[in-house]
């Protein structure tokens, strides 16, 4: 060679050792879909024949799936703050919040997103917020504050609550966008304001029926909870809304695909009310509960189809899984119990959303990373309050003492090298169970529950007597043997004594 290709050669090699170690330690994505109310039989992969989720089944397919897959807490709201904090709901006393409450956090409190931000991440949320906003009276014509920018996201596009209550507005950065300014929004949850027709004053106007929760101000047929006036041009339209957050997720992922990004992305879906676009109407025999299963599916493609384009499915860990279990019936006549058929949304479990039982927290869990997780199925026992010191052990972050008290890493599992998932697992409901292998304890309850809840159609596995199960005999929780095996049932109550009295300190 001479000394000018030696030149050229030496060059192409250092070019070529520096680009290798570029994509060798660059820090992989981390996209978490989090879906709403879906339960453990609700898409095909999980054994469900009455509708097909072809998307969310590829997924299954190239990653790994858990069958013993748990969300924290059988409620949307106490589910969102322990993936967030790896802290038990039940240590802050958090449960569901209705729609105006303050911001949930103390601005500053450690979170996934502010340990992913403070190691380099760009950090988003796209979707369902339902963790509070604000601190107490919030101004919906101004800037809205604290909010998500407070415990670590610089991006956000909320929801601000749930679909079914007011105000029926996105909120973005703190704004809500495209409001008027001579249309003031105001909201109460304490009592009728302005004069908008509500579902128990104008029931002719609704797409869908519903219980007296639910029918407060109408806005696009459907009456919420809550009251409000104003903001018209800034409302959602439902049946637009999985393209819109489509898009604000698509362009939060082409702004930072040149950087290590973190997109929670928690979807309305299957919460009611079930409105789906047009385009999915129809896409199953059980009506809108089916199809916003297919639209859910759609919206899970799209995104991945994106990864697929912009080359970033090989350095993007995606999580898909949801907030609790099942429910048909929760406030609206969309006929989810009258046309479920054989479909199964528990699958073979007791229970669903609120419950104690199994399927209150047992939801589908799939972990997708193409060309680093090895497709395969896993019947390791994991939770989602994991999520932080996991994802810390997968940056090669450190978390600080006072981090994620209840987290566990347990990237090994995650990552399919070990099917040894934890040992004791928390399940919380209006009581807190205890999982340790294929048994299942469930506490006496305490305290009184929420009126409404008494009323709901839900197996809710509460009683004044202690509850063991043994799931690997009796998975659907028929025949509590708890007088059979008083020593088993001695160490889940001093198991669970333990942990009400003091966080887990675990690596």
């Amino acid at each position: 060679m001479t000394n000018k290709s030696i030149l050229i050669f030496s060059i192409l090699m250092i070019w070529f050792l520096g680009a290798a170690s570029q994509v060798s330690t660059k820090k992989p994505n981390i996209i978490l879909v989090y879906i709403d109310d879906l339960g453990y039989g609700d898409v095909s992969c999980y054994g469900a024949t009455a509708v097909q989720t072809p998307n969310i089944d590829r997924l299954a397919a190239g990653g790994l799936r858990f069958t013993d897959g748990h969300c924290t807490a059988a409620t949307c709201t106490p589910s969102r703050y322990s993936l967030l904090t790896g802290n038990y709901a039940f240590r802050s006393k958090t449960a569901i919040l209705p729609g105006d409450a303050p911001l949930l956090f103390k601005p500053g409190t450690p979170t996934v997103a502010s340990m992913l931000q403070q190691n380099g991440y760009a950090t988003g949320v796209v979707g369902k917020w339902h963790l509070g906003l604000g601190n107490g009276t919030i101004d919906w014509n101004g800037t809205i504050a604290p909010g998500p920018e407070a415990i670590g996201f610089a991006y956000s596009f909320l929801i601000p609550a749930t679909t079914d209550r007011v105000p029926t507005v996105y909120v973005e950065n703190g704004k809500v966008p495209n409001l008027d300014v001579n249309d003031p929004i105001k909201v109460s949850y304490s009592g009728m304001i302005g004069n908008e027709p509500t579902g128990l004053t104008h029931p002719q106007l609704l797409k869908q029926k519903a219980d007296t929760q639910h029918s407060n101000t109408i806005h696009n047929g459907i009456s919420r909870i809550g009251y409000m006036t104003g903001g018209k041009s800034a409302r959602w339209i439902d049946e637009e809304m999985p393209m819109v957050l489509n898009q604000k997720s698509r362009n939060f992922i082409i702004q930072n695909k040149e950087k290590p990004f973190f997109l929670y992305y928690p979807f309305p879906n299957i919460h009611v009310p079930r409105v789906p676009n047009q385009k999915f109407v129809g896409s199953t025999k059980m009506g809108p509960r089916g199809d916003v299963i297919v639209e859910m599916d759609w919206m899970v493609g799209e995104l991945m189809t994106l990864l697929d384009s912009l080359n970033l499915a090989e350095n993007t860990l995606v999580i898909f899984s949801s907030d609790n279990g099942p429910v048909l019936d929760d406030g609206y006549a969309d006929f989810a119990e009258q046309l479920v058929g054989t479909h199964r949304p528990a699958g073979n479990y007791r229970g669903g959303k609120y419950s104690a039982y199994e399927a209150g927290t047992r939801v589908p869990t799939i972990m997708y990373w193409k060309g680093k997780i090895k497709p395969a199925v896993s019947s390791a026992l994991v939770s989602q309050i994991d999520f932080y010191k996991t994802v810390a052990k997968l940056i090669k972050a450190d978390v600080k003492t006072n981090e994620a008290s209840d987290s566990e890493n347990q990237l090994k599992t995650w990552l399919g090298k070990s099917r040894t998932g934890r040992t004791w697992l928390l399940e919380e409901s209006y009581t807190l169970s205890l999982r340790k292998n294929n048994w299942k304890f469930i506490a006496t309850v305490e305290g009184t529950v929420p009126a409404w809840f008494a009323n709901k159609k839900v197996e809710s596995g509460l009683s004044k007597n202690v509850q063991l199960y043994n799931l690997e005999q009796d998975p659907a929780e028929q025949k509590n043997v708890a007088d059979l095996y008083p020593a088993l049932v001695k160490e889940f109550q001093d198991k669970m004594t333990a942990i009400r009295q003091s966080p887990q300190k675990k690596p």
